[in-house]
């Protein structure tokens, strides 16, 4: 591939930009090869050449959709409230979608079982584990960190999935503010859980400070963190 076809002007950033602009006025249904060539300026080969065939092309357009949803999403600087910071990375996941329905849903709605995901997708998880991290280590984790990514991640996909597919003028977004609240009283506690009997926090709190950890070589902070979430899962 060409350097003009890595960037916004060449083939391939027109491509993708007309991809884009198709999805947002008509949704999947829109995108064909012959109308993304149309409003690109290239021929049909070309796109073939370029991504293989129109599942390659939406593919591509995913891709292109989770990283400027992670471009977003790391805009928001952290505070001292970890809490607070995945209500608004919640928040900005649910105006992401609202925003760009048809990207959202070829992103979340229709993901291949067995695929691998985006390098965008991998990364903009890797945000949300940051966000169960940095709870984690102020002892208000009570769940695993894997646990408590993984149901933030179902329930914030889900809701949105849930509203989009209601007519706009029907979508009530205190569903969102609701299952927020919902999940994040499951895997928090208003006090450090290390306080709380039992050596479970402990295990969650210090789990989330192995990172910071320079004393173990990589084998022991592996063997130790597999420990520690046995522990935190009793």
């Amino acid at each position: 591939m060409s350097v003009d076809e890595d960037t916004g002007g060449g083939p391939r950033g027109r491509i993708l930009a007309a991809t884009a602009k198709l999805l947002s006025e008509g949704g999947e249904e829109a995108v064909s090869t012959r109308a993304v060539g149309a409003a690109a300026g290239v021929q049909a080969p070309t796109i073939y050449r370029l991504f293989g065939d129109k599942q390659g092309l939406l593919d591509a357009a995913a891709a292109d959709g989770f990283a400027a949803y992670l471009n977003d999403k790391t805009e928001l600087a952290f505070t001292d409230d970890p809490v607070a910071d995945l209500r608004a990375g919640w928040d900005l996941h649910l105006g992401f979608g609202l925003a760009n329905p048809a990207l959202y849903l070829l992103m979340f709605g229709r993901r291949r079982p067995g695929t691998v995901p985006p390098p965008a997708a991998v990364a903009g998880y890797e945000v949300l584990a940051t966000h169960i991290r940095r709870i984690a280590g102020t002892g208000r984790l009570r769940v695993p960190e894997e646990r408590a990514a993984q149901l933030v991640h179902a329930a914030g996909s889900g809701v949105t999935l849930a509203l989009l597919a209601l007519p706009a003028e029907l979508r009530d977004t205190e569903v969102s503010v609701l299952a927020r609240e919902a999940v994040i009283a499951a895997i928090t506690t208003d006090a450090p859980a290390a306080e709380a009997p039992g050596p479970a926090g402990a295990a969650v709190a210090l789990r989330a400070a192995l990172p910071e950890t320079t004393a173990l070589t990589e084998a022991e902070r592996t063997l130790l963190r597999e420990w520690l979430d046995r522990i935190a899962r009793q």
